[in-house]
């Protein structure tokens, strides 16, 4: 085979091989998806917007493969409704909150519950400003990366991103866990099939107009993954390889006040316990360490790495 067809067309075409890679891929995801979880509108359109960009230039091919670990988060995602985690284990409701309380608790109640008796316009407001950049920040950073061709950093940082998420969800099967808003809500009984709630984001909200977080947690139906908290884990991603990345020190601090502020605010709003939040600490740092320290040692691996630098490289 010519190295003209074994790697990405000079002509903008994918080749043979990637169209065939591409095809296959792409109706992998959409039989999988369709056959356990059901196709939404979105998937639809998420489809098509895959296939023109992966077939319509080989620019945008690129970015769609540097961007695949973002894309491989989104549908692990969306596969975990395939196996709800409670019928895998049984839910913790009782036993966390109550090691909440006996460790962090305060004149006998838990943080959350401490929080919810204070709440102020001015801190139901920055709570949901915080929230907002759970997921959106780290995602832009890494495009930022990508397009400012810090191809390595943003290889690993997007890498890193993914192996966090796969190690949570994976916890979720091992330890499913209530959030402490529904323990407010529902008491200890264990209900299958709960719906997400806002919890103390539905006052930004109301304050707001906008209906963001009531459009997020409503459809959600992996209620019992509240620990690790991977909210308190993607902005500490990021953080992280902000140290590495050649970039200003004024982000650096955002990215830090950001990390903290969703730290507080998964405990404010009853949607995490001080215990998720530091679970989610914990396994961002095995993981962090894992792919550093174990993974990128590996010369298989490492060599993977380059060679995945090489193609994406503009």
């Amino acid at each position: 085979m010519s190295t003209h067809t074994a790697g990405s067309s000079r002509g903008g075409a994918a080749t043979q091989r990637e169209s065939a890679v591409i095809i296959a891929a792409l109706g992998l995801w959409l039989f999988v998806t369709g056959l356990f979880v059901g196709l939404r509108t979105e998937h639809i359109y998420i489809l098509a917007l895959l296939t023109i960009l992966l077939f319509a230039a080989r620019a945008t091919r690129k970015m769609v493969v540097a961007l695949l670990p973002f894309i491989i988060f989104g549908i692990s995602y969306d596969w975990m409704n395939i196996l709800p985690n409670y019928e895998v284990n049984p839910v913790d409701i009782a036993g966390l909150y109550n090691m909440e309380k006996d460790l962090f608790g305060i004149g006998g109640a838990t943080p959350n519950e401490w929080w919810a008796a204070r709440t102020a316009p001015v801190l139901d407001f920055l709570a949901g400003c915080f929230y907002l950049c759970w997921v959106p920040v780290p995602i832009l950073f890494g495009l930022w990366l990508y397009f400012d061709r810090q191809d390595k950093v943003y290889l690993h940082f997007s890498l890193v991103f993914l192996f966090v998420n796969l190690l949570g969800f994976g916890l979720y099967y091992v330890h499913p866990a209530a959030p402490p808003w529904y323990v407010a809500m529902h008491g200890f009984d264990f209900i299958p099939g709960t719906h997400g709630e806002t919890a103390g984001l539905g006052a930004w909200d109301s304050m707001t107009g906008l209906g963001i977080f009531d459009g997020l947690y409503s459809r959600n139906s992996n209620v019992f993954a509240a620990m690790p908290s991977l909210h308190a884990a993607y902005m500490l991603i990021a953080f992280i390889y902000s140290l590495r990345a050649r970039c200003g020190w004024w982000l650096r601090v955002l990215f830090a006040i950001i990390c903290l502020g969703i730290w507080w605010t998964a405990v404010y709003t009853s949607h995490h316990y001080i215990l998720d939040v530091l679970a989610g600490i914990s396994v961002t740092l095995v993981g962090w360490l894992i792919f550093e320290q174990g993974l990128m040692r590996w010369g298989a691996f490492s060599r993977f790495i380059d060679r995945y630098a090489s193609y994406i490289s503009r």
